[in-house]
């Protein structure tokens, strides 16, 4: 099996539309020989992803959770600061969560590159 390094430059897509073919080429869903339990999937390197554009009011008014367990522990941030500090978080989540949620998942989103 030969893992093919695919170049994806985000200037002007949409995260959700440009997540769609990440997740697929991640998956290696483009390959006669795919199946769902084998991991054939090729690595991606996404450029200009601070160039990527953002569709309706996602960034005043999309949030993300996350938790660090203990009581009150619950922490919520607005896309807009986090695409700010790092764009490359709101493709990878977005991206994480196309993928089928099973063991492979760990191991495909790590062939995830940004430049």
């Amino acid at each position: 099996m030969e893992r093919e390094k695919h170049t994806i430059d985000a200037t002007d897509k949409a995260i959700g539309r440009l997540a769609v073919d990440v997740s697929v080429l991640l998956r290696g869903k483009q390959k006669p020989e795919f199946t769902n339990s084998t991991e054939i999937g090729d690595f991606v390197v996404v450029q200009n992803i601070t160039q990527a554009k953002m569709t309706g009011k996602k960034l005043e008014q999309k949030k993300y959770y996350s938790h660090s367990g203990f009581p009150k522990g619950l922490k919520e941030r607005f896309m807009g600061k986090v695409f700010k500090e790092t764009p490359q978080e709101v493709l990878k989540r977005a991206v994480y969560g196309m993928l089928p949620k099973n063991r492979l998942r760990q191991i495909q989103i790590k062939r995830l590159r940004f430049k």
